[in-house]
């Protein structure tokens, strides 16, 4: 019988931090505050499987691949990072910012903040998946580190399959469910806000103790100012604005139409 660790994509022990050139991250404290922002959610996601483990309690497909995948693979990512950002800042008390950090994320995943039907709540996270995978491509753009690189990328890849798996069982739940186009835009639209204002900004208030920790930043406004440029400068926004529009099953003509002054918006909005 196969454990978890052999289903896994990639294998955390092969991650070599020997061979990390830290010469090239210094100086990159924006993006080891996005790093360690991302080590903190990532590590979390224990929270919101078993959120998403009672709504889909019935339903061993889309269980078993939470349990079995998603869960080991978020976990992982966790894992990765939270090392990477632990051997370039050895200093870091991350088991004491995380705890902060959990202390408030927990409160905020919780299954009142779950959509009220399965397949809304499946179109909510392809809005997850998909800012997780824009927003480390947009990362691995910004990043010259090669192992941190090749790790966030490695992250990306299993991001959108997550993607790919939540989208394929929202399709399901959609004829079930016989959701309308307003129904599933309003779904998109409430996990969009719910990102911007929740999981990103309590994630980098926590990891900001990083810059505290390594050097007095000139102001908080200004650091996280950089942070926000390094994303929004490697953003893929048409990428973005594909995954967005496909739970709406729009006709081909009509997302081509709205694809290009929706990626100006969003180009213009993107972590404003």
């Amino acid at each position: 019988m196969s454990s978890i660790a052999d289903v896994l994509p990639w294998q955390l022990e092969r991650l070599d931090l020997s061979r990390v050139d830290t010469d090239l991250m210094r100086g990159r404290d924006e993006l080891l505050l996005l790093v360690c922002a991302s080590s903190f959610i990532e590590s979390g996601s224990e929270t919101y499987t078993r959120n998403l483990l009672d709504l889909f309690a019935d339903d061993n497909e889309v269980s078993s691949w939470l349990r079995q995948h998603w869960e080991p693979e978020e976990l992982q990512h966790g894992r990765a990072l939270r090392a990477y950002v632990q051997h370039i800042c050895p200093e870091f008390d991350w088991e004491r910012a995380y705890a902060a950090f959990f202390d408030e994320y927990s409160r905020l995943s919780t299954a009142e903040h779950l959509e009220p039907t399965r397949g809304r709540e499946l179109a909510g996270r392809c809005i997850v998946e998909m800012g997780t995978t824009t927003y480390y491509q947009a990362l691995a753009a910004a990043c010259s580190e090669p192992v941190l690189r090749d790790l966030i990328w490695r992250i990306r890849c299993d991001e959108l399959r997550h993607y790919k798996h939540f989208y394929a069982y929202f399709l399901r739940y959609r004829e079930q469910e016989r959701l309308t186009r307003p129904q599933v835009l309003a779904a998109l639209a409430r996990r969009i806000v719910d990102i911007r204002q929740n999981d990103a900004g309590i994630g980098l208030r926590h990891a900001a103790t990083l810059l505290r920790d390594r050097r007095a930043p000139a102001s908080s406004a200004q650091s996280t100012r950089r942070v926000y440029e390094l994303v929004r400068t490697n953003f893929p926004v048409e990428l973005a604005v594909r995954m967005t529009l496909k739970p709406l099953r729009l006709p081909p003509r009509v997302q081509h139409h709205l694809a290009r002054p929706l990626a100006a918006i969003a180009r213009h909005a993107v972590l404003r």
